[in-house]
C-alpha cells in the first residue's frame, strides 16, 4: 500500500480522541519519523499548545518567536536542525485557509526531511480535516486551544464562529476577537457559495451571559434567514423582528453586512449601525462610509435598503469594532482613524490572516493595559477577484 494512502486511513479510521496515536504510529512504520507532536493555536493566538503533553515534559511554545511558530505563521513547512544530526519538521495543519496549529516530527537526517517534506505536509493538511470532524464528537482539541479558561459568555461566542481565517481565489479572510478569554458580543460569520461570500460583522452591545444571548440570537437569526436563500436585506428585517420580539428595544445590536458577488467585484452592503470600514487601495486608507441604518432590534419592524459597493482586485478592507477604534490611552486618547490607518499601512505586507492579530497588538501598547474593558474585533479581507478563464 502506498505509505501516504496508509496515512491517510489510519486517521479516517481513528477514534476521535486518537488521532495523534493513529498520527504517531503511522508515521513511525512508515516513513521513519522518530516523534510527533501536534499543537493547537490558543484562542488569543499567542501560543501553540500541544496536544498531548506525555510524559509532562512539554510546554506552550509561542507564536511569535519560535520554529513551530515560524510555520503556524508563514503557513509553509519549517525545517529545524536538532541533536544528532536529526532534523525535525514543523508543518502547518490548516483548512481551507483556517489555520488550527503545527504538526511537529522529527527524521534521522536533514536527507529524509526534504524528501519527505511535501508528503508529510499533505498529511499534515488531512490531519487538520480530521481534528475539525472530531471535534463533532471529543472536547479533546478545543481543550488543547486553552491557554486559561474560558469565560460561559466566550464559550458561547467561540462556538457561533466560523473560523478565524479562510481563503479562496478571489479573497482572503482573517478576524480575530479580544480578550480572547472573556469576549461578550462581538462577532463575525461568513459563509461562502461558488459565486457569492456573505459577511457579517457584528459589534455587540452589553456584557457578559446578556451579551453573548443577544450576539447568538442574532446571529441565529441571520443564518436561518440566509439559509432559506433570502437576500440580505431581508435577512436583516427578520432578525431585526427575532430580536425586537425578544428584548422589546431594550437591547439591540449593531452589524454591518456584505453579499460579495465573486464574479463582479461588487457587493450589497447594508449598515445597520455598524463597526468601522476602512480601505487600502494603491497605498492609502480610506474610510468607508454607508447610509446608516437602525441597529437590529431597537425598533419594532424595520425595514433595511442594500446599497452598492464596488471593490478592485488589490483592495485590503479592514473592520474594526468601537474596542477597537474608540479605545483610549491611559491619557484619554481614543485610537481613532490616524492610528488606525498607520496600523493598517505598517501591517500591508501581512497575510490578511495575520493582520487581526497585529493590530491587536498594536492597539495593547496604545490601551496600555493587557486586558480590554471592551470587546475588540478586527476584521480583514484581501480582495483579488476572479481571474478569467
Amino acid at each position: 500500500m502506498n505509505r501516504f494512502v496508509a496515512a491517510e486511513r489510519a486517521l479516517r479510521t481513528a477514534a476521535p480522541h486518537e488521532l495523534l496515536d493513529a498520527i504517531r504510529a503511522v508515521l513511525a512504520d512508515q516513513y521513519g519519523v522518530e516523534d510527533v507532536e501536534l499543537f493547537m493555536a490558543d484562542y488569543g493566538l499567542t501560543v501553540l499548545q500541544p496536544v498531548s503533553v506525555l510524559p509532562h515534559t512539554m510546554e506552550p511554545v509561542s507564536v511569535h518567536n519560535s520554529p513551530a511558530g515560524r510555520a503556524f505563521g508563514s503557513q509553509e513547512p519549517y525545517r529545524e536542525d536538532v541533536r544528532d544530526g536529526r532534523a525535525r519538521l514543523h508543518l502547518p495543519v490548516s483548512v481551507r485557509g483556517d489555520r488550527l496549529g503545527v504538526l511537529s516530527v522529527t527524521l534521522p537526517g536533514a536527507d529524509a526531511a526534504r524528501e519527505r517534506e511535501s508528503e508529510l505536509a499533505e498529511i499534515a493538511s488531512v490531519l487538520g480535516h480530521e481534528v475539525m470532524v472530531a471535534e463533532r464528537d471529543t472536547d479533546l482539541y478545543l481543550q488543547a486551544r486553552r491557554r486559561d479558561r474560558l469565560t460561559l459568555a466566550a464559550e458561547m461566542q467561540w462556538q457561533l464562529l466560523p473560523g478565524r481565517s479562510c481563503s479562496r481565489p478571489e479573497y482572503e479572510l482573517g478576524a480575530q476577537l479580544e480578550p480572547a478569554y472573556a469576549i461578550y458580543g462581538d462577532n463575525f460569520d461568513w459563509s461562502a457559495t461558488a459565486d457569492h461570500l456573505m459577511l457579517y460583522v457584528t459589534n455587540g452591545m452589553g456584557e457578559g451571559i446578556e451579551a453573548s444571548l443577544l450576539t447568538n440570537l442574532a446571529i441565529n437569526a441571520l443564518r436561518n434567514a440566509r439559509r432559506a436563500g433570502i437576500p440580505i436585506a431581508d435577512q436583516a428585517a427578520l432578525a431585526d423582528q427575532a430580536v425586537y420580539a425578544q428584548y422589546q428595544g431594550r437591547s439591540y445590536l449593531s452589524v454591518l453586512m456584505f453579499d460579495f458577488d465573486l464574479t463582479a467585484d461588487r457587493a450589497s452592503v447594508v449598515d445597520a449601525g455598524s463597526p468601522q470600514l476602512l480601505r487600502l487601495r494603491d497605498g492609502k486608507v480610506e474610510q468607508v462610509s454607508f447610509e446608516a441604518q437602525l441597529p437590529l432590534g431597537m425598533f419594532e419592524e424595520t425595514d433595511y435598503v442594500v446599497q452598492d459597493f464596488r471593490v478592485e482586485p488589490g483592495d485590503r478592507l479592514v473592520c474594526v469594532s468601537d474596542g477597537v477604534h474608540a479605545v483610549a490611552s491611559p491619557k484619554g486618547e481614543p485610537y481613532g482613524d490616524a492610528a488606525l490607518a498607520r496600523a493598517i499601512q505598517a501591517t500591508r505586507l501581512l497575510p490578511a490572516a495575520e493582520v487581526p492579530r497585529a493590530i491587536l497588538r498594536e492597539l495593547t501598547g496604545h490601551r496600555g493595559e493587557a486586558v480590554p474593558d471592551d470587546d475588540a474585533l478586527v476584521l480583514c479581507l484581501d480582495w483579488h477577484g476572479r481571474q478569467d478563464g
